[in-house]
């Protein structure tokens, strides 16, 4: 996967720049990972861990590390007995909070890793698949955004019009 390899060097090779402490997951930690969430990362978020840092690189906050994001998957995978309408998709890590609940989401079972965006603050009436966006249709695109400062999320796009797609896979993965 030499395009793959490219990118994790330069993912890599800004952390470095702009992260004091990165840790790289060991392969057990990921291999346990894949077990308690019953399914495996998908293969290039899988190289970030391994091979940039477990977490704290990236846009905004950092992703998150590999224990916190199965830890936010399985929370949010429970059944909320106050909103029976609830539910989080199998599938979808979530590795990166935007804060205000919203979270960057990797959906493990797609072929290229398609980047997700969690926007749960305009739904009023319990239709949670209505806070599920595209943000990048691959991890790879997702990365080269930020590697090259187009993100939605940065400041100099902030007056720029981005207009996300919703996610339409999601009601047949509750």
């Amino acid at each position: 996967m030499i395009e793959s390899d490219d990118l994790v060097s330069r993912v890599l090779a800004r952390a470095s720049a702009e992260c004091d402490d990165l840790r790289p997951a060991s392969e057990d930690a990921v291999a346990e990972a894949e077990t308690r969430l019953g399914f495996p990362l998908h293969p290039l978020l899988r190289a970030l861990y391994e091979r940039v840092g477990d977490g704290g690189f990236g846009p905004d906050y950092g992703v998150l590390g590999l224990r916190s994001a199965v830890e936010e998957y399985g929370s949010r995978r429970d059944a909320d007995p106050s909103d029976p309408g609830w539910f989080w998709p199998e599938g979808v890590l979530p590795i990166l909070t935007w804060g205000c609940a919203m979270y960057a989401c990797v959906d493990c079972r797609s072929d290229d890793g398609a980047v997700l965006l969690f926007e749960p603050n305009p739904i009023s009436d319990g239709n949670w698949a209505d806070a599920w966006f595209v943000d990048a249709p691959g991890l790879a695109e997702w990365l080269e955004r930020w590697l090259a400062g187009r993100g939605w999320y940065e400041e100099d796009n902030v007056d720029e019009e981005i207009v996300m797609s919703p996610w339409t896979e999601v009601a047949g993965r509750a």
